[in-house]
């Protein structure tokens, strides 16, 4: 296992033990029904952890991608870019990218000064476009490549455009053929958010020189323990999701997930969006917060200790003792606690502390420890627990984790008052 699950203090707070009991009873259901979904075919991405051939296939051009450019800019929003952004944080941790690998840039967003900024600081250099759109019609990553190609033509697109999208006839598929461009399929049946095992987030990722394989081994550790449970007890989603739901029927209404690592701070975001969007309907689902050790115990850790005790907390920790330069008391002994001691010896001690504070306050608090220091192997483990705990809790509400009506509302509407704005 990438990593272990100290549940001591899982029962308390809005999460009490017979609720938990209660709720696992429903457990083995949606266990069956995991199962029943992957041998059927329904659900795609629970296939991706075995392949291998079609990461074989992308080498070619990840490595052309590589070798040619010096930034890779990837179009899309939401569920397109957060995957990416969240692996490709193990490579560049915002110093620049690794040796050989050009830089990657998600702009997901449709804030046009951004894109000025953009282009004024890549002038000159070589820039390749991986835009994603599993639909071809999202408005927002359309505007971003049509914005593109107006600001650097469309000459030579064949060599640094890639679109990914569904085999269907659609915008982002036409223009992109009309251009000669790469054009990549998207799965249907694998939906944005949950994308990031697929080349939507693993194509971003080998550009940027991460170990794609070890992605998915990580990955299939994790699915495999889970498609061989019986019940929440043998299985740490399954465990997870009966936690969450039986807090979320107690009056439960925030899920925090704290991780004590930088190079999980983009996934604390992808988190986000797949909680959210996933078991936010029919009046369920509680509200995604993360936060960041250590800087959240100084903004958000007095709300949760002595606010309203409605919340669930998830910290997540890396092995971080005896890692980094040894401190000394710099002349003071006031300062004598560090001396002797290095930074992640601080780390682990505030994570730890904090830990410990919100169970000592009847908080209900999980700690994800991984074995070591977060690599591919370990994302991927993460990365499909996660997916696995928010499949297995929209079963055990009785909803489809898989749509988003209020989104589509938004869309449309967003449609109309584009029409209204006249000339």
């Amino acid at each position: 296992m990438p990593f272990s699950i100290d549940t001591r203090y899982l029962h308390q707070g809005t999460v009490s033990a017979a609720r938990y009991a209660d709720v696992a009873k429903r457990a083995p259901k949606a266990l069956d029904w995991l199962r029943a979904a992957k041998d059927s075919g329904a659900l795609p991405l629970l296939h991706l952890p075995n392949q291998s051939d079609d990461l074989k296939a992308l080498e070619p051009l990840a490595a052309r991608l590589r070798a040619n450019f010096d930034h890779v800019l990837v179009l899309g929003t939401g569920g397109s870019s957060l995957g990416g952004k969240t692996l490709v944080q193990l490579q560049d941790r915002g110093f620049g990218p690794v040796k050989g690998s050009p830089k990657l840039h998600f702009l997901d967003n449709v804030d046009p000064t951004t894109y000025d900024d953009f282009f004024a600081a890549t002038e000159g250099s070589r820039v390749a476009v991986i835009a994603i759109s599993k639909s071809g019609t999202t408005a927002e990553t359309l505007s971003q490549l049509i914005t593109v190609l107006g600001r650097r033509g469309e000459a030579g697109a064949k060599d640094w455009l890639v679109a990914i999208t569904e085999p269907t006839d659609n915008p982002m598929r036409r223009l992109a053929t009309r251009l000669g461009a790469t054009v990549l399929e998207h799965d249907p049946k694998v939906g944005g958010r949950y994308s990031v095992l697929s080349l939507v987030g693993l194509l971003p990722a080998m550009v940027a020189g991460l170990d794609a394989y070890q992605v998915r081994a990580g990955a299939k550790f994790v699915l495999d323990r889970a498609l061989a449970a019986k019940s929440a007890e043998d299985c740490p989603a399954a465990a997870g999701a009966v936690w969450n739901i039986a807090g979320e029927e107690e009056g439960g209404n925030t899920t925090v997930i704290m991780p004590y690592v930088d190079r999980l701070a983009e996934f604390g975001l992808w988190f986000r969006q797949l909680w959210a969007e996933s078991l936010g309907k029919e009046g369920k689902g509680t509200v995604p917060v993360r936060a960041m050790g250590t800087v959240d115990q100084h903004s958000q850790v007095q709300l949760y200790l002595g606010g309203p005790n409605d919340k669930l907390y998830t910290v997540v920790t890396e092995p971080t003792r005896n890692v980094g330069d040894k401190l000394t008391n710099a002349g003071d002994p006031a300062l004598d606690y560090l001396a002797g001691r290095t930074m992640g010896d601080l780390l682990d001690a505030e994570a730890r502390a904090t830990f410990e504070t919100l169970a000592r306050n009847k908080r209900a608090a999980r700690l994800i420890a991984l074995e070591k220091p977060v690599d591919a192997y370990g994302l991927g483990g993460l990365l499909m627990h996660f997916m696995l705990e928010t499949m297995l809790g929209a079963q055990l509400l009785g909803i489809d984790a898989f749509d988003q009506p209020a989104v589509e509302e938004g869309k449309i509407l967003t449609r109309q008052y584009l029409k209204d704005m006249g000339a």
